[in-house]
């Protein structure tokens, strides 16, 4: 997300996207709907969101998940390990090789269209907060709208 002066310190560099703001992790089921959030400065890598990320998601869905797909950001051993540490195994799901025009890519369009549906909340469009608390209750507003809705 795009940050704002509102933002202040909290907002880091991401210097793949050459763009300054805040990275939103989140984690969702097979339909789409929101179990955990997690809001890092832009610089932060993924994979070190993963411990924090995997044991948000066993608490709310009390250990019955067991295996989490993933982008290319969450490679690694360290990320693998940590998310075994809480009963996930976690599948990359990679681009191909010799990829011609659009792919769709098994499963992970489905957290893709979950920030589609995050984004028709203009309040989530940049990050307005100076809380990063602030921001991961907005998206569960955000996702229990869609949900009743």
């Amino acid at each position: 997300m795009q940050s704002t002066p509102e933002s202040g310190e909290r907002a880091g560099y991401d210097g793949y996207k050459r763009k300054k703001g805040s990275k939103v992790h989140i984690a969702v089921d097979t339909l789409g709907y929101l179990l955990a959030v997690k809001v890092t400065p832009a610089n932060e890598q993924e994979r070190a969101q993963v411990k924090e990320l995997a044991a948000e998601v066993q608490e709310v869905t009390q250990q019955s998940v067991k295996v989490a797909f993933v982008d290319q950001g969450y490679t690694g051993e360290q990320p693998a390990e940590e998310a075994k540490a809480s009963g996930i195994e976690l599948i990359v799901v990679k681009l191909a090789e010799a990829k011609k025009g659009f792919v769709l890519l098994p499963k992970r369009w489905v957290v893709e269209r979950s920030f589609a549906w995050a984004a028709r909340f203009r309040r989530l469009a940049r990050d307005f907060e100076r809380i990063p608390e602030i921001l991961e209750g907005l998206h569960y507003l955000a996702f229990a709208i869609l949900v009743l809705h």
